[in-house]
């Protein structure tokens, strides 16, 4: 198993592995055209990489979205930002997912991140128990705003 940075060949499963799940059948829609953009402005933008796992037949088991903010609080530290989180169903419970986040966090550490964050949905209480059994605390209160839903409402 190797885990390396995705490259456009592995969108269609890393968006399956997205969308493999009762939130993410919810949410994303394979075969858009939209994950190619979204790809392509990841890597123009330069601190955004998605990380993918690859077993040795080339199948992709594992993927994570790692971006770097870079800002002024704490005094001038950036952070690392880990967002979608997937893991294989046939490989979930065997450390994958450790492996993933442990890359993320290497990376980050690397790039000289003084925090590491990420989020999780509260539908989600065994990623919460494995974010934590990580060093990962809950420490704040996360809010979003949905703002595709509110431009919707504004033109009707």
């Amino acid at each position: 198993m190797i885990i390396r940075e995705a490259i456009a060949a592995d969108l269609e499963a890393v968006v399956a592995l997205l969308a493999d799940d009762q939130l993410g059948r919810a949410r994303e829609t394979p075969g858009d055209l939209a994950y190619a953009e979204a790809f392509e402005r990841m890597r123009r933008q330069g601190d955004n990489l998605l990380l993918v796992a690859e077993d040795e037949a080339g199948d992709i088991l594992a993927c994570l979205q790692l971006t770097l903010i870079h800002g002024l609080s704490r005094q001038g530290a950036s952070r690392a930002q880990i967002e979608g989180v997937r893991v294989s169903d046939r490989m979930r419970g065997a450390g994958l997912g450790r492996r993933m986040i442990e890359a993320a966090v290497t990376r980050a550490e690397q790039a000289g991140c003084a925090l590491a964050q990420l989020t999780t949905d509260r539908q989600r209480p065994e990623a919460h128990r494995f974010y934590e059994s990580l060093g990962f605390e809950p420490s704040h209160v996360g809010y979003k705003r949905n703002l595709r839903l509110a431009s919707a409402e504004e033109t009707d």
